[in-house]
């Protein structure tokens, strides 16, 4: 006999929790004031603009550490969601299981054109993911999707299965 499917508020509840409690794990990301909209498994970063992220008030432009810090968080998010995806979705992770968040080994930011002063999105997508190693590419726009401000590409040591 087959079990009945849960009921999508209780997965809901599930998902929410998790990415919350990873979200909170990295305290930069409050600091920036990053948070993430999730749609199903995937992750979009929102950057809410503020004063204090212009780097150049002459014309004026994101600084281009909020943008690579806003980059690198989002790739960091999107590969620990994708790591826990499997056993959150079975339910094998609770309040108190240990988080397990990939390390950077390098990160390189593309800049194509000035960050305006207003609200910056990011999406992440796990090029590669392998027990030791990943590879993401990460994109950045503002007032439309196909008209990318930054791109990058980070590769990360991935932390062992047993924590």
């Amino acid at each position: 006999m087959r079990t009945p499917p849960e009921p999508v508020q209780v997965v809901k509840g599930r998902r929410d929790a998790a990415l919350e409690r990873l979200v909170g794990a990295v305290p930069f990301i409050g600091f920036l004031g990053l948070r993430f909209d999730r749609r199903g498994d995937e992750l979009t970063a929102v950057l809410p603009f503020r004063e204090d992220l212009i780097g150049n008030p002459i014309l004026p432009a994101l600084h281009g550490g909020a943008t690579a810090a806003m980059l690198e968080c989002a790739a960091v998010v999107e590969l620990a969601w994708t790591a826990m995806w499997e056993d959150m979705e079975a339910g094998r992770i609770g309040s108190d299981s240990p988080l397990r968040l990939p390390k950077t080994i390098d990160f390189t930011v593309d800049y194509l054109r000035s960050g305006l002063p207003r609200d910056a999105y990011a999406r992440a997508r796990v090029n590669r993911s392998g027990r030791r190693y990943a590879s993401v590419h990460v994109e950045a726009w503002q007032d439309h999707r196909s008209r990318l401000f930054a791109q990058a590409t980070g590769h990360f040591l991935m932390p062992d299965a047993a924590g």
